[in-house]
């Protein structure tokens, strides 16, 4: 795993501010929160928020969004992050950095309850559209995507040993991964977000959606990877309604699946995971059981 650069915090963006972007300096630095893995974000006044890569296995996205974004947001029904500034490495922080225009919400983590069947809708919606984007010369599945929409059987193995250090030894969950590895993407690519998680989307006040955060996983490839999050979040109702508002077939349901025991196996074997994101992934993998045993 990627080694975190220590220190990203206010007193830094500040003085990068202040050295790269004068015009700026007076605004407040804030953290945000919750903090993502990849990334740190960091509000700047009211308007702006910056964003710094946490290690440098994941500093390539931020020239990836500061690229496509601009671009997809012109495609997209739901607000995506806009950038305005690219920073450079400086004092000290060896990396590449960002300037955006701060997108209001609240993050679904942190939501009140929103009606699940009309967010399935929404987002399944979101990621039609995405799907929708023409792909131009785009990034492909590889390191610069994690992988993400490539066959699923770059991370088998990996899911594998995870469910067996969890002492998970079900036939059901073999079952799941083998058929994941079996399925393939037979369409054209499209492009996929690459972490549709309940800390990357956004809601009002209302709980309906209003923007998609963090694109630097995305690509153009195979979309299953984005519907994880029927899993990791919808309810047994709210799952159909976000699987055929999504429109996908059987077997990028197979893979979806796939990914989703991948991701929740991983994390609930890392002892460092936080409690919320285990009990998240928890509900993930006993979901996936339980339509994989039906």
């Amino acid at each position: 795993m990627a080694t975190v650069t220590p220190d990203i915090d206010e007193a830094l963006v500040s003085k990068l501010i202040e050295h790269q972007f004068p015009r700026w300096a007076h605004l407040p630095v804030v953290a945000a929160s919750p903090q993502g893995w990849d990334n740190r974000t960091f509000r700047l006044g009211d308007e702006l928020t910056v964003r710094l890569p946490s290690a440098a296995g994941y500093a390539h996205q931020i020239a990836k969004e500061s690229r496509w974004l601009p671009y997809l947001r012109q495609h997209l029904p739901v607000r995506v992050p806009r950038p305005l500034a690219l920073g450079r490495p400086a004092l000290g922080y060896p990396f590449a950095w960002s300037v955006s225009a701060w997108l209001d919400g609240q993050v679904l983590s942190r939501a009140d309850h929103p009606d699940q069947a009309a967010l399935a809708q929404e987002l399944a919606s979101f990621l039609v559209a995405l799907r929708a984007v023409p792909i131009d010369d785009a990034p492909r599945p590889g390191p610069e995507t994690a992988y993400r929409g490539g066959p699923f059987a770059h991370y088998a193995a990996e899911a594998r040993a995870a469910l067996r250090s969890l002492g998970v030894r079900s036939p059901v969950a073999d079952e799941v991964v083998d058929e994941a590895v079996a399925s393939h993407w037979e369409g054209a690519p499209v492009w996929f977000h690459g972490d549709v998680a309940v800390d990357n989307l956004l809601v009002d006040d209302r709980g309906r959606l209003s923007g998609v955060l963090d694109f630097g996983c995305s690509g153009v490839g195979d979309p299953a990877c984005d519907l994880v999050i029927a899993f990791t979040y919808f309810d047994d109702e709210a799952r159909p309604v976000f699987r055929r508002a999504a429109e996908v077939d059987d077997d990028t349901w197979r893979r979806a699946r796939g990914w989703a025991i991948w991701k929740a196996a991983i994390t609930l074997a890392d002892p460092g995971a936080p409690a919320p994101r285990r009990a998240e992934q928890d509900r993930a993998l006993a979901a996936v059981l339980a339509e994989a045993s039906r």
